[in-house]
Formats: structure tokens, sequence, C-alpha cells
């Protein structure tokens, strides 16, 4: 994903932030539009090692995850603030929280895959995004590596509680009780 100097080519506002509404207006041309800050983000397609991950790790929390909170993948506008609305790979949330439109505050947990176009919005701005949104847990996954990383928020920054390599196991107790291997995300 990389942020984009769009305003002449879609007809966006010049000399401000960018917000909501602005978000809103976008095409709807298969390309993923976030915000961070204001600043526009367009990222492309994701490789299908990228979806694999997504697939198989949706069916693990979907197995995991109490009846109270439901898991989705994007797109689902995840809106932190006014000039910050993303799209988490995956999000674990209250049931409740969701409006018809999207989830208006941080979810419980957001899952981001790694890709090369990503991997620096993921592991900074979003990540540094969701921690003052307060949430609760973020986790990224590296399907080059194959590596899965946690982190659970403490005391107003996030700790990492859990990392597994390759065959090695993922074992974290929050936001619920789970555990998998890395290498089986992306085979």
């Amino acid at each position: 994903m990389t942020a984009m100097a769009v305003p002449e080519v879609l007809g966006l506002p010049r000399g401000r932030a960018l917000t909501r509404d602005d978000l809103d207006a976008m095409p709807d041309d298969g390309h993923r539009y976030e915000l961070i800050d204001g600043v526009l983000l367009v990222s492309p397609a994701p490789r299908l090692v990228h979806q694999r991950v997504i697939r198989k790790l949706s069916r693990i929390l979907e197995d995991h995850c109490p009846e109270s909170e439901e898991v989705f993948f994007a797109p689902v506008d995840v809106v932190l603030a006014e000039d910050t609305v993303i799209q988490p790979d995956l999000l674990v949330a209250a049931r409740e929280a969701f409006t018809e439109r999207d989830l208006p505050a941080a979810p419980l947990l957001a899952v981001e895959v790694l890709s090369p176009s990503t991997r620096n919005i993921d592991l900074l701005l979003k990540k540094e995004r969701l921690r003052r949104a307060g949430g609760a847990h973020y986790w990224v996954i590296d399907p080059d590596e194959p590596s899965v990383t946690a982190w659970a928020l403490v005391d107003d920054e996030y700790a990492e509680v859990a990392r597994a390599t390759g065959a090695g196991r993922f074992d974290v107790a929050e936001p619920f009780a789970l555990s998998l291997v890395p290498s089986e995300l992306i085979g």
C-alpha cells in the first residue's frame, strides 16, 4: 500500500487532510482505500498466499471466537477518527459494536498479513494508530518467513505476547485461547 498523490486524478480536495466523507466518494474499482491521518492509502489486490493465510486464519478464529464476538475480513471499515479509517485483513469485535456500515471503534483484535507493499504501513502506521485508539490486540503474519507475532495493549503500549515461526507453535490465551502453526497457514 502506498500513499498516492491523487487529488487531481480523482477530483479529491486539495490543501487539506482527507476525511471519511472523501473516502466514501472513492470508486469501487477493486482497490482498497484507507485513510491514516488524512492521507489516502491505496493497495492493489493481495497475493494468493495472502488470501490463503486470511482464509485459514479466519476459520481458526471462527472456531475459537465466543458467540458474543464476530470475525470479519477486509474490506470492513474500522473508523478510528474522522481522518483515519482502516481495513485490517481480519478483525474481531463484539457483535453489538458493529453498525450496518462499519466498526466505529478499534476492534478487539486486528490482524494484518504482510506483503512487500504494505509491510511498513502495517508494522508502523496501522499498529501505532490502533494502539492510540485502544485496540486491545494486534497480530501480524509474515507469510514469507512464515511467522505470527502478537501484541497486546498493556498500560497504553503494545507489548509482544507471543511469536512463532515456521513449524513452531503460536499460543495465546487472549483475546481467546488458541494455538496454531505459522507454516500451516501458508500451505
